[in-house]
């Protein structure tokens, strides 16, 4: 924390003055009692202060504000004008450990999870409202990170206008249903927009498969981009059915776009075709630092298969959001992987988040989101 790191974990605490059962503001000091930060502090979870400044400042109303205009500014001028929907405020990133806020059109999507973002949770409502100039705010705090901090799930209509059953939205010229109700994460993988585009330059008179395809945005782009054929596989039939929605929107229809509800690991070790380009982009397979190894084990079985499917000259976009396993050891993974599959491969370009998803440089464990475009050459 002397450094910047955001977290004071439980063990790393010596002497607690006042209440130390009740979430609040809490000031941190070293061993000498000299004063270092100020933080949110949660008796229920190990992380005891996420830190929030180290100034001698409020935490207030007026301090939320600051912070979410700063993170505004950044997306207004560098996001907004290619896309209306994208990460308004990303954590750590931003400086606000525990609250995540997405944008889509005319609607904020929030999700606070922990204790502290919990307790200030109407002045954060009151700043994006008053900064923010949109119809309405809906909540989707739910899952492990809040069951950590002791809380239950939250969703629901915040403030304003109740978003309606999808919400339209541009991106790079392409538009996209969303349903932030139901819809994974917040409702579309803003994080993945840069690398879909990326996607669109390489796809021209390709056969393209799409793994774990979701709402089909990467399929999408692949058309975009001239693509001679896509496979859009998923698990989920309502996600496909948005897919196909999602074609209609775009004008992308006819026999070479063809949706398949499937398992991804059971067809790609089972099918018989090969293809040009491949997208893996996985849900997240270690949501603890003890299911690292499975996972590993997890993205490995799926980066082989997939290679051997690789026509020679072949792409693969490959990626991992578990935040728990490195990138180093991704690497390592899909090398084990490629070895296996004996295919010779060089890695083209590293592939990550776009920048409205910035990582505290304080804060490398943000960085969840890392993948790799690989050539296969024979």
């Amino acid at each position: 924390m002397l450094n910047g790191h955001p977290w004071l974990f439980s063990g790393a605490i010596d002497t607690i003055n006042g209440d130390a059962g009740v979430v609040g503001v809490a000031d941190i000091f070293d061993c000498k009692k000299s004063w270092i930060a100020r933080g949110l502090y949660n008796p229920a979870s190990q992380i005891r202060v996420r830190l929030l400044t180290g100034k001698d400042e409020p935490i207030d109303g007026d301090f939320f504000r600051q912070r979410i205009a700063q993170a505004l500014a950044l997306r207004e001028k560098f996001v907004a004008p290619k896309t209306n929907a994208y990460r308004l405020i990303n954590g750590e990133g931003d400086f606000l450990p525990g609250l995540i806020v997405d944008r889509y059109a005319d609607f904020l999507v929030c999700q606070f999870f922990t204790a502290g973002m919990e307790l200030f949770k109407q002045d954060i409502i009151a700043a994006l409202g008053g900064l923010a100039r949109v119809k309405g705010l809906y909540e989707r705090s739910d899952g492990k990170a809040r069951e950590a901090e002791g809380l239950g799930g939250s969703v629901g209509t915040l403030a304003g206008a109740e978003p309606p059953e999808l919400i339209e939205i541009d991106e790079n010229g392409y538009k996209f249903l969303v349903d932030v109700r139901r819809g994974q994460k917040t409702g579309f993988f803003l994080d993945q927009r840069d690398n879909r585009r990326f996607l669109s330059a390489l796809a021209r008179d390709a056969a393209v498969l799409n793994c774990f395809s979701y709402s089909g945005a990467f399929s999408v782009y692949a058309f975009g981009g001239g693509a001679r054929s896509v496979i859009s596989l998923d698990s989920s039939r309502p996600a496909l059915e948005l897919a196909e929605n999602n074609f209609a929107l775009n004008r992308f229809t006819g026999d070479n776009a063809e949706l398949i509800k499937g398992d991804a690991f059971a067809y790609l070790k089972e099918c018989n075709a090969n293809f040009d380009v491949i997208v893996l982009d996985p849900p997240a397979l270690a949501h603890r630092r003890t299911d690292v190894e499975a996972a590993a084990g997890g993205y490995k079985f799926l980066n082989l298969h997939a290679l051997k499917h690789l026509n020679p000259g072949g792409l693969f976009l490959t990626f991992s959001c578990s935040q728990h396993l490195s990138s180093d050891l991704f690497h390592k993974v899909v090398f084990g992987a490629a070895v296996d599959a004996g295919r010779r491969v060089s890695i083209v370009k590293k592939l990550g988040p776009p920048i409205d998803h910035p990582v505290s440089l304080h804060h490398p464990e943000g960085e969840y989101l890392k993948g790799l475009l690989l050539h296969v050459l024979d």
